[in-house]
């Protein structure tokens, strides 16, 4: 037989197993949240990411002053976009690694003060007061405007070891790079006219 006191001894327990019971359900609960909104925010994250991921360059006003060191998306585009955006022969030499004829280009014989930028995604890329006439009928630069806004890379299409020069944040190809230029650098860096963009300095 259960006494008055042993049934509300029971009661207690009973009333304290259900509140230990409502608290490690509650627990559970906010932990599975918790683990979904993370999971959430995780998959946002990478859907916000740029596709091509970010790179360093070495920004420039208009009057050719270097802004600083930033990081900035990759451009990244198909080849429908890049094809719509350019001009057949700039789609082939900046996507296809292509070159132009010598002398053909616009900018062999350009002797104007500013800035050379991509024509693919507008990076600064030489400055006009590093320009020379090379002879070789190409714009020719014995530097970059910052080695952060240019690639270096092994060639050997064409039966030549030769070093190729693209734009660091979206790929397009520009040139090649050879050691036979002027003073300070010695080098001679072989541009296609139709990587370029010459904005005149301001």
């Amino acid at each position: 037989m259960t006494t008055k006191t042993e049934a509300s001894i029971q009661r207690a327990a009973g009333e304290a197993a259900t509140r230990r019971e409502f608290i490690v359900a509650a627990g559970a609960a906010a932990g599975a949240m918790a683990l979904g909104a993370l999971s959430l925010g995780a998959r946002a994250a990478a859907s916000s990411a740029p596709a091509g991921g970010t790179v360093s360059i070495e920004e420039f006003s208009a009057a050719g002053k270097s802004e600083g060191i930033v990081q900035v998306a990759k451009v990244v585009k198909s080849a429908a976009e890049w094809r719509a955006q350019l001009s057949p022969l700039a789609y082939e030499v900046t996507r296809g690694q292509g070159t132009e004829l010598a002398f053909s280009g616009e900018y062999d014989g350009n002797h104007a003060d500013g800035l050379y930028r991509c024509v693919c995604c507008d990076t600064a890329l030489y400055d006009s007061k590093t320009k020379y006439d090379s002879g070789t009928g190409w714009p020719s630069f014995w530097r970059p405007i910052s080695p952060h806004n240019v690639v270096k890379s092994p060639d050997s299409t064409l039966g030549m070891q030769r070093d190729a020069i693209s734009c660091r944040r979206c790929d397009a190809h520009l040139g090649h790079v050879f050691d036979d230029g002027p003073r300070p650098t010695g080098l001679r860096y072989c541009m296609n006219s139709v990587s370029l963009h010459f904005v005149p300095r301001v």
